[in-house]
């Protein structure tokens, strides 16, 4: 399946028919794809006029205790900040899904990564944080999307997917479980649901009481540090004790390091890469572990944009080993010779001369 049509049966089947758009290049044919499957399966599709009403959409829909989600591409995404953070601050579950297109400013079409300190430092206004997860391939953004309305559900907060343009445009073969099946959740017993019989549900980000403002935001914050203990997830690709250069990458990125690292093998450079899954809560004890080997010289961090998780990898180091950044930003999609060249760099080696292969 394409990338986006994926997404949106993956969403479909996690029990989410409740889905609000705005068409934005490169994800429109997830609502081209929900515009035919929504009555099918008696679920609500519903294009608003833009996408500041896209998400107030989300907001109305998740206090009555709905599966809801929306998709769209870098600014649409800025446009809905406002209410994503109203959300956070409200408590609502949701799910939003970033197919990232080069900018800043209305940009380009093309793939990028240079959303990421608006998905993980929470790019509305407030102290919340949304937990994001990177799939690398059209499989791991099903599986993602399914996992994301389960973390949304869990911790009573939105939830965000992001992958770059390719992620969405690309082809690749799939599979559904056959029942969707997840862990238990609490009931949603803080719904709008209609209050006879009951007292009403108040559903609301304003406090007017700073303790009372105060009191929500620690609420907030102890969810975030539960989510860096519970929901931290990464991927190793050939690491070993020999390596000599650890590679940072995420997303799409992350696949085209695996293919220089092989390369990279052959020349006698032994070099692994720790792949984040989920851009908040970040890897951060992981990476730092593995950069604390003794062999590591360098740590190389490799995106589709200008050093933006550079500087959360940098963190994670703390000056254990130096820090490299090689990217490639505005759509263009750097290839595995580059990443090759970047790591030769970083150990001292420009030349690229071979070196003999280490003997086992």
């Amino acid at each position: 399946m394409k990338g986006n049509e994926a997404i949106a049966e993956a969403a479909l089947r996690a029990g989410a028919n409740n889905y609000f758009c705005y068409p934005i290049t490169p994800q429109t044919e997830v609502a081209e794809y929900l515009a035919r499957r929504m009555p099918e399966v008696g679920g609500v599709f519903l294009q608003g006029e833009s996408e500041l009403a896209v998400a107030n959409m989300l907001f109305g829909a998740a206090s009555t205790g709905k599966r809801c989600f929306t998709t769209s591409s870098s600014p649409g995404i800025s446009l809905m900040q406002e209410a994503i953070s109203y959300m956070a601050g409200a408590q609502l579950p949701c799910v939003i899904v970033n197919i990232m297109r080069g900018g800043p400013g209305l940009g380009g079409i093309l793939p990028a990564q240079s959303d990421y300190y608006q998905a993980v430092k929470g790019g509305g206004h407030g102290d919340y944080r949304l937990p994001v997860l990177a799939p690398s391939s059209i499989q791991e953004a099903v599986d993602l999307t399914m996992l994301a309305f389960h973390i949304a559900d869990k911790y009573r907060n939105p939830a965000m997917v992001v992958g770059d343009g390719m992620i969405g445009q690309m082809m690749e073969a799939v599979e559904f479980p056959e029942k969707y099946i997840e862990p238990p959740l609490p009931p949603k017993d803080w719904a709008a649901t209609g209050a006879k019989g009951r007292d009403p549900h108040i559903i609301k980000s304003l406090f007017l009481d700073p303790v009372a403002l105060e009191k929500n935001s620690q609420v907030l914050h102890e969810k975030y540090e539960q989510m860096k203990r519970d929901e931290v997830r990464f991927e190793n690709y050939s690491v070993s004790p020999e390596n000599e250069a650890l590679i940072v990458a995420y997303g799409t990125m992350a696949r085209i390091c695996q293919t220089a690292i092989d390369e990279l093998g052959s020349e006698g450079i032994s070099a692994g890469l720790l792949r984040p899954i989920t851009l908040f809560p970040f890897p951060e004890k992981q990476i730092y572990d593995e950069a604390s080997k003794k062999n590591i010289k360098a740590v190389l961090v490799v995106e589709m944009s200008m050093a933006q998780m550079f500087e959360d990898v940098e963190r994670a180091v703390v000056g254990k080993k130096p820090v490299h950044f090689f990217g490639r930003t505005g759509g263009i999609v750097p290839t595995p010779e580059e990443v090759m060249s970047a790591v030769r760099r970083s150990l001292g080696a420009e030349s690229g001369a071979k070196r003999p292969r280490k003997k086992s």
